[in-house]
């Protein structure tokens, strides 16, 4: 079993690993002590105060209820991250170790799980959440679940690829002649060698993970108000798009640049872990 995680000979940290790494740690503190450190109480009203632009005394300016929109942008970080690492956590969970039995024991077993594969990924990813939230009560946890579920098709399918190709290498044959069983050899063997591709494709699930969820929201099926939500911020500012369009912009952004920030991690995961990048100049 070789220890497929580790940093590769003559392999340096990709800057942007670095950089896009620091920057979102940065915001993960944020977002977890946002509520402490608001300078307002983000579900304060102050009508007198309402539709404000952006100022010294509030920097993204304020919502049609007097709300201080940097206060809400800030206290509602954690629902975008909480969608992304959380939902992604869920397939994680479920598909890698259904992707992988699929795999080793094939016959009906794969049969069965790719046809339920098949038929998840044959529909649309928002409507598949609307499906699993639409006869329920949202709610955030519901939310982070039904986006959860939308992805694991796909983190099944990968694992199942992965393991297929790995099941074929030697060290699996030495296991099976050992007189190791499926479990053993999955979880010794085949598991700590899929994780680089698993890895690289957990990050740009994570990117998925947070649109889904937003969307969700802004259709009404995530967090409800009074929650300051990234996506229902954006919801609720749709009839005063013109008037005061910071009240949009300001979650739009930042929702934005968190994703791009993942997307950098996501590259420079797979320029430090992709065999093929191995011989390019990185950095």
């Amino acid at each position: 079993m070789s220890a497929a995680l580790a940093l590769p000979r003559g392999r340096r940290l990709p800057r942007g690993l670095i950089l896009g790494g620091f920057a979102i740690a940065v915001i993960v503190v944020l977002a977890v002590a946002g509520p402490w450190i608001t300078p307002y109480d983000p579900d304060a009203f102050a009508i007198r105060e309402r539709l404000q632009a952006p100022s010294l005394a509030h920097w993204f300016g304020t919502d049609d209820f007097g709300r201080d929109v940097f206060s809400r942008v800030l206290a509602g970080a954690h629902y975008s991250l909480l969608m992304g690492f959380g939902a992604t956590a869920i397939s994680l969970a479920i598909g890698v170790p259904l992707g992988m039995l699929a795999a080793f024991h094939r016959g009906w077993v794969d049969e069965a799980v790719m046809r339920g594969v098949d038929l998840m990924i044959s529909i649309p990813p928002v409507l598949l959440g609307l499906l699993i939230l639409a006869t329920t009560q949202p709610s955030v946890a519901k939310t982070v679940i039904s986006v959860g579920i939308v992805y694991v098709p796909i983190m099944t399918r990968l694992s199942r690829a992965v393991a297929l190709g790995l099941l074929a290498e030697d060290f699996v044959d030495a296991a099976r002649a050992r007189g190791d069983g499926a479990v053993r050899i999955l979880w010794r063997e085949i598991l700590p060698n899929a994780w680089p591709p698993i890895i690289v494709e957990t990050s740009l699930r994570i990117t998925f993970a947070i649109l889904l969820g937003s969307a969700l929201s802004f259709l009404g099926l995530g967090p409800q108000p009074p929650a300051s939500e990234w996506g229902l911020m954006i919801a609720e500012s749709r009839p005063f798009i013109e008037q005061a369009p910071w009240i949009a912009l300001a979650p739009g952004i930042c929702l934005c640049l968190l994703l791009v920030l993942i997307n950098v991690v996501g590259e420079g995961l797979r320029d430090l872990l992709d065999p093929r990048m191995q011989g390019r100049g990185h950095g």
